[in-house]
């Protein structure tokens, strides 16, 4: 009987321990959402940046204190149209100046953008504010550009941010490199003991602006991406259209899709 007794008030403690543990971790996850989500690298906006590629550099003011920081790569070659380029969750544009290498070879003006707190970028990171600058950027290009010409490219984090313009707006093409189904639905694979649907500060759902996007959509997807699981992406299908396409790069990883010559003559097919 003591021995039962005594069993019994070590289950209880236990328990009370997953409790308490589960809770504390359940508290950090709130707190320290963003800290997970977004790794951003300020600069000064007196910096001027030195890429080696023809562009040109705005601050388009959004409020009384607040400007978007805006880089327009220029391609040397007889231009086919533009690219609106939304990049991942690091640093800033320089991080993601290789695509505009990329894609400027291939014929196509691109403008890049970085997020609030990112680069030369102020003010505070909201879904509603990424939705805005997308936006304005959107409205700048249609002064220069027909919206047949535009083509809106997300990468990664930016997925969600060129899918909900892509269901607003007319565009040539939405290209999705590494999307996710939703934010809640991607911190549910780290975190799958914790209602992160609730949780989530973020939702940015790629999955229900696919169905509002007119245009054809583009998506690639490595098979060994280690921060958006390809499983994940593989969800996006049911959402596709007849004319869309869904790309798998064999063994390329989450960051590395530009290293791969398939990437690089599919991106140029549907350019």
């Amino acid at each position: 009987m003591k021995n039962s007794a005594r069993y019994k008030r070590i289950m209880i403690r236990g328990f009370k321990l997953v409790i308490i543990v589960y809770g504390l971790g359940g508290i950090l996850l709130w707190h320290f959402q963003e800290y997970l989500l977004l790794h951003p690298k300020a600069v000064s906006t007196s910096l001027s940046y030195n890429f080696q590629i023809p562009h040109k550099e705005l601050l388009l003011p959004v409020t009384e204190k607040d400007s978007l920081s805006i880089v327009q790569f220029q391609t040397s070659i007889p231009r086919k149209g533009l690219i609106l380029f939304f990049h991942g969750n690091r640093e800033n544009i320089t991080r993601y100046v290789r695509y505009a290498k990329a894609l400027t070879q291939k014929g196509y003006d691109v403008w890049m953008t970085d997020y609030p707190g990112f680069g030369k970028t102020t003010g505070a990171f909201t879904e509603a504010r990424v939705y805005q600058d997308a936006r304005l950027l959107y409205q700048l290009a249609g002064k220069h550009f027909s919206c047949d010409s535009i083509i809106i490219y997300g990468k990664s984090l930016g997925t969600g941010i060129a899918a909900e313009l892509a269901s607003r707006f007319c565009c040539k093409r939405l290209i999705l490199e590494t999307p996710y189904c939703s934010i809640p639905q991607l911190a549910g694979h780290y975190f799958p003991f914790y209602p992160t649907k609730r949780m989530s500060r973020y939702q940015f759902p790629v999955y229900e602006y696919l169905s509002g996007v007119k245009a054809p959509v583009t998506i690639f997807h490595g098979t060994r991406d280690e921060v958006i699981p390809y499983s994940h992406a593989l969800r996006l299908k049911k959402q596709l259209k007849n004319q869309d396409i869904f790309i798998t790069v064999q063994e390329a990883k989450h960051s590395n899709l530009l290293e791969f010559v398939y990437f690089n003559q599919m991106l140029k097919s549907y350019l």
